[in-house]
């Protein structure tokens, strides 16, 4: 009782004196959380200083990083990026890879400073302060870290960065587990700052850590790429940079230019205006004389190459990505654009370095062209490339394949070296091309190669019966590429003058004939457009792929023991077989997009004397494309050569079974009828995707000219009279194929996405067909099938559907 009323007694006390102090303080005006701070040079006193933008301090015995930020508001770009990556390209987290550039400030409540990223999508860049308030309060920022002030002084405040450094900005633990390699997230105790690349600058500071990502359930991607797949170890960068000048004019938007769209949403604009303003993305370039046919730039566009690049793939990325310097000096510069080595103990992750990065994964993919893009004027702050080192070995595969040159003890391939070589060139141009803010051009490849962002496939020819690779890629930069640099970069005079350039060069280009397609009209088969495709050649798809099935033809007779360099295993000949065995893939993308094709531009009103608008693909060559893509799912296309099957055993030991090869039902046997079921199942979704079923009844209902109707119901007759009414061929390949046909058939008729009429018609030709089966009584298989279709009619459902191994993959050959 004695003990409890002496607690009372002296809380008592100290409630008392601490409210004393505080009224104190009061009348002194002085905060109690600020009497309390340390300055910065106290607090810092053994920690290690880095100048910059925003200094840095680092405390090496409890391994955290301080932030001295700026007392006075202001902004700065904020970039993420992963110097150190995973290695898997289906995971798709590779070194070098860059994450969102934010507009962010920090902003002081009481002790404690938040990292607020700005909404730049929605604007009021002009009106009174009350209209541009108006759209502030209607849109969200996003408050993205927040930190404690730990010490001030007079210009600056002080706060522990650590764990928002050591945090996952990238995203990866998301990522991971989209991609269903495992539950993954950020292990403190297993990170730290790394200092080597923490760094401060004038104009930008750099941070970086190792983050460890603790993980459960880790899936086949990420085991194939981690010495332990329960720890993943990765770089996080983090750089704050120093807004550029407001010296910087953005340039408007066509859809013809070329480029990348760079937009915002601006509620000031007059109400006869659209609130959407659009630009493009392009770096800042500037010639010294303005007027002059050709000058020199006042800074030129300068991108280093990734010093652990090996020889000679170093000499053909830099010859590939100086080709631009070609469209520069066409549109009056002298060596405006250049390409150097990395200087050395410069970060790559240095926003003021453009670079060529040289990425290693477990298997070929992708390479990118991506760019620190400032978010309020589409301004290039910094071009990053990154190019997958596999892709050069795939091509030379390729080139083997085609060729097969070990003949006669022969073990020169220098030719087949050159074409890997040549690619990659290509490869550098069109990513430092994204990187310049220019778009896709899949229709290039129908203007003579007139544009290194097309995706190429290697243009073959046969010389004496024989593959010729010369020629096989193009060198240089195209006419379109000219355009696209002409418009993005030429500098004028005047606002008005610009105007005027403009749209001169882009009546230019249409008077040359210059074709445009990007991503949207192409990235898929589906699409309606009759041109721009990916890895094909030639200004008619179907003549070309005429030709490429000769020469796949031509290659795969040729394909043997002379494919194989000294000492390969036998079984590694089928690595060789895939690419030449499906060389036809990508033209028959091309041949698809005919059938319900339309023609069109890139139009806006005003771009010719008469609109131009859109116009189906003629009905014979519609009709001709259908009758390619049949062929390619017969098994007289689809055969491989007895000689070739013979010589592949099942993997040898020690060899990897990979997805590379084809996958079958026959166990560790090359089962030539699965893969040929594969490919003829292809063709079939290329040609019977619903969409495209939906644009053939349209226009076969619609069109006016009544000769020659091309339709769903001629499609599926000409199907159905190749594989079954006319088919006399009782092979196993062949009869299985006959079942791949059926099957494609029913996948497409019962898709909920076919158009209703569609389906009628089809369903019209199936009644047909079911009649024929229940003619052919005699054939017991044909009255298993004739009971499937009973069944469907009665329930709307196909009892019979069955899945097709998928093929080995395609892109990016």
């Amino acid at each position: 009782m004695h003990k409890l009323f002496g607690f009372f007694v002296q809380n008592s006390k100290k409630r008392r004196a601490l409210k004393v102090s505080f009224i104190t303080l009061l009348v002194l005006g002085v905060s109690p959380v600020w009497a309390a701070l340390p300055t910065i040079a106290e607090f810092t006193q053994d920690m290690q200083l880095k100048q910059g933008l925003i200094p840095i301090y680092y405390d090496e015995s409890a391994d955290k990083v301080y932030l001295a930020v700026p007392q006075q508001a202001s902004q700065f770009l904020f970039q993420s990026s992963m110097p150190y990556g995973v290695g898997s390209n289906d995971i798709g987290l590779d070194r070098g890879q860059l994450g969102r550039t934010r507009l962010v400030s920090f902003e002081q409540f009481g002790n404690k400073l938040l990292l607020k990223q700005h909404n730049t999508e929605y604007r009021a860049s002009m009106g009174s302060a009350a209209e541009k308030q108006s759209i502030d309060e209607a849109f969200s920022d996003s408050v993205i870290a927040g930190f404690t002030i730990v010490a001030a002084n007079d210009s600056a405040n002080l706060v522990h960065y650590t764990a928002f450094l050591l945090s996952d900005i990238h995203g990866i633990g998301n990522r991971m587990n989209r991609a269903k390699q495992g539950s993954y997230s950020v292990d403190k105790s297993r990170s730290g700052v790394y200092l080597k690349r923490t760094k401060g600058f004038e104009k930008n500071t750099e941070l970086e850590a190792l983050v460890t990502f603790a993980g459960k359930k880790p899936g086949n991607f990420v085991q194939q790429v981690t010495p332990d797949a329960e720890s993943l170890t990765v770089h996080l960068h983090h750089s704050f940079v120093a807004l550029p000048d407001d010296n910087y004019t953005p340039r408007v938007y066509h859809p013809y230019s070329g480029y990348w769209k760079f937009s915002y949403f601006d509620y000031s604009t007059a109400i006869t205006e659209p609130t959407e303003q659009r630009f493009i993305t392009r770096h800042r370039l500037h010639k010294k004389s303005p007027h002059a046919g050709v000058s020199e730039a006042v800074e030129p566009i300068v991108y280093y190459l990734d010093p652990g690049i090996p020889e000679p793939v170093m000499s053909s990325l830099k010859e590939g990505a100086s080709w631009w310097n070609q469209a520069f000096e066409a549109a009056g510069y002298k060596d405006a654009f250049q390409v150097k080595v990395l200087p050395e103990g410069a970060d790559p992750m240095d926003v003021r370095y453009n670079v060529i990065n040289w990425v290693h994964r477990a298997t070929r993919g992708w390479s990118y062209g991506s760019s620190v893009v400032d978010p309020r004027t589409g301004e290039i702050i910094k071009g990053h490339v990154t190019l997958g080192s596999l892709r050069v070995r795939q091509d030379y595969l390729i080139a083997l394949g085609l060729t097969s040159p070990f003949k006669n003890g022969n073990t020169d391939t220098s030719l087949q070296q050159e074409m890997a070589l040549d690619r990659i060139k290509q490869l550098s141009a069109h990513e430092v091309g994204h990187t310049l803010g220019i778009a896709h051009n899949f229709a290039a490849s129908e203007n003579d190669r007139a544009s290194v962002m097309d995706y190429p496939h290697p243009k073959l020819t046969l010389k004496d019966g024989k593959v010729s690779l010369e020629g096989a890629y193009d060198k240089g930069i195209g006419a379109w590429d000219k355009h696209a640099v002409a418009y993005g970069y030429s500098d004028f005079g005047s606002d008005v003058e610009e105007a005027e350039a403009l749209a001169k060069i882009i009546v230019k280009g249409r008077n040359d004939g210059l074709s445009f397609k990007s991503d949207p009209d192409t990235r898929s088969a589906k699409h309606a457009s009759a041109n721009g495709h990916m890895w094909e050649n030639g200004s008619n798809p179907l003549d070309a792929f005429d030709e490429i099935s000769h020469i796949r033809q031509v290659a795969l007779d040729n394909l043997g023991l002379d494919t194989l360099p000294p000492n390969s295993t036998l079984s590694s000949l089928e690595n060789a077989l895939v690419p030449i065995y499906l060389l036809h893939r990508y033209q028959l993308e091309a041949v698809a997009k005919q059938v319900g094709g339309l023609k069109y531009d890139y139009e806006r009103k005003g771009d010719y004397t008469r609109a131009q608008g859109q116009v189906f693909v003629a009905p014979a060559i519609q009709e001709r494309a259908m009758q390619q893509l049949i062929r390619a799912t017969t098994s007289d296309y689809l055969s491989m050569p007895q000689n070739v099957l013979a010589l592949i055993p099942p993997t040898a030991y020690g060899d990897d079974i990979t997805r590379e090869h084809f996958k079958g039902k026959m166990g560790l046997m090359l089962d030539p009828v699965s893969a040929a079921a594969s490919a003829s199942n292809f063709a079939f979704e290329l040609l019977l995707h619903p969409e495209r079923l939906n644009r053939l009844e349209w226009q076969a209902t619609s069109s006016k000219d009544r000769r020659r109707k091309v339709d769903v119901a001629l499609l599926l007759k000409q199907i159905l009279n190749v594989h079954w009414y006319r088919n006399e061929n009782s092979s196993p390949l062949n009869e299985r194929l006959k079942l791949v046909a059926l099957n494609a058939v029913m996948r497409a008729v019962t898709s909920n996405t076919l158009a209703p009429e569609a389906k009628l018609a089809a369903q019209e030709t199936l009644l047909e067909f079911t009649q024929w089966l229940e003619d052919e009584a005699d054939n017991n298989r044909y009255t298993v099938i004739h009971k499937h279709f009973m069944r469907y009619w009665e329930t709307g459902e196909w009892p019979a559907m069955f899945d097709v191994e998928p093929l080995p993959p395609g892109s990016p050959i």
